[in-house]
Parts: C-alpha cells; structure tokens; sequence
C-alpha cells in the first residue's frame, strides 16, 4: 500500500528553526499536510483534536519533553498505534534504549538531512 502523502503530519519541537527544517525536509519528500506544536502538551492537544498519521518529535522540551508526550500517546488508546519518530541531539545509548521502551517507531539523531528522513519514514510508515 503506497503511502499517503497528504496524511496530516505533526512536528514537535520547541525551537521554531528545527520546524521550520523539518517542514522544509518533509515538502522537500513531498509531504504537504504538516501541522506543529511548540511542546508536548500542545501536540497532545492537537493529537486529542484531530487525526494525524504520523509524530516527529523532537526529544528536549519543556515543560512536556518528547519521552513523556511519547508515553502519552502510547498510553492513549486511540492514539498508541500512531507512528512515531524521536529527534534529539544525543546519540547516547541509555536515549535509545529508553525511546525503544516507551515504544518509539524510529529514533534519527540531529543535525539529518532528507535522504536520512526519507529512510528513517520509510521504515516507520513504508516507501513512498
């Protein structure tokens, strides 16, 4: 089944400049349907209001951080099943390791590129 390129996605993140890469990174894939959020507790708002087929999160926010809107939305049954994709700077592994158990589809460590979101998208949602 091929990818919907209009599914709504929504990026976290509490730095307007890594949206707007982020944005700029998804149409550059050819995704057009993207909404955003500053912190977690705004994305879990929006995620509470509308369907959206896709979370890419950044990992360090305040006062909500990626790992807890993670566990929320992974907490939530109508939401746990949404893919998900952590973002953060550190590649340490204990971050991995607990992303990975708070149920993370995919993890891409800063800074990253299309080619390197393209991949990391294609494994989560598959190829498009």
């Amino acid at each position: 089944m091929a990818v919907d390129l209009n599914m709504p996605v929504l990026i976290v993140d509490d730095y307007k400049t890594m949206l707007r890469i982020i944005r700029n990174l998804l149409k550059q894939l050819g995704f057009n349907n993207v909404d955003e959020a500053m912190d977690g507790g705004g994305a879990l708002a929006k995620l509470r209001q509308k369907e959206f087929g896709l979370v890419i999160s950044d990992w360090n926010m305040v006062p909500m951080t990626g790992i807890q809107l993670l566990k929320e939305v992974r907490a939530d049954e109508k939401l746990k099943a949404m893919p998900f994709i952590m973002v953060t700077a550190e590649s340490k592994t204990e971050n991995v390791v607990a992303a990975k158990e708070a149920g993370v589809s995919n993890y891409i460590v800063k800074p990253f590129n299309a080619a390197t979101l393209k991949t990391k998208l294609t494994a989560v949602i598959g190829n498009f």
